[in-house]
């Protein structure tokens, strides 16, 4: 999901850090953390207290901001990304289990 970009995140946003499910462990949510769940590392002027850090992620260092995800404002960023974590969801097997 990287993409080659000259923007800067958005102040006060923090939509990749909500929306997206991460599977590795981070610092405070060993397990990873579900879609739509806010990042136990986002802190609260809505920046991630571990960027640049060697704990953080591999999935959020590949996350770089583009027209296309941030949209033109937080709002468009969370369904964007929200849209984009239900579409490369893994699926569900009819007992709820994943396939």
């Amino acid at each position: 999901m990287s993409c080659q970009s000259d923007l800067s995140c958005r102040a006060g946003c923090g939509a990749c850090c909500i929306a997206p499910s991460i599977t590795s462990p981070l610092p405070g949510m060993p397990q990873g953390k579900a879609a739509g769940q806010p990042c136990a590392q986002l802190l609260p002027d809505m920046r991630c207290a571990v960027f640049g850090r060697p704990e953080r992620p591999d999935f959020c260092g590949g996350l770089r901001p583009s027209v296309e995800m941030c949209g033109d404002s937080r709002d468009s960023a969370l369904v964007w990304l929200t849209r984009l974590e239900a579409m490369t969801a893994p699926a569900s097997s009819p007992d709820g289990g994943r396939i």
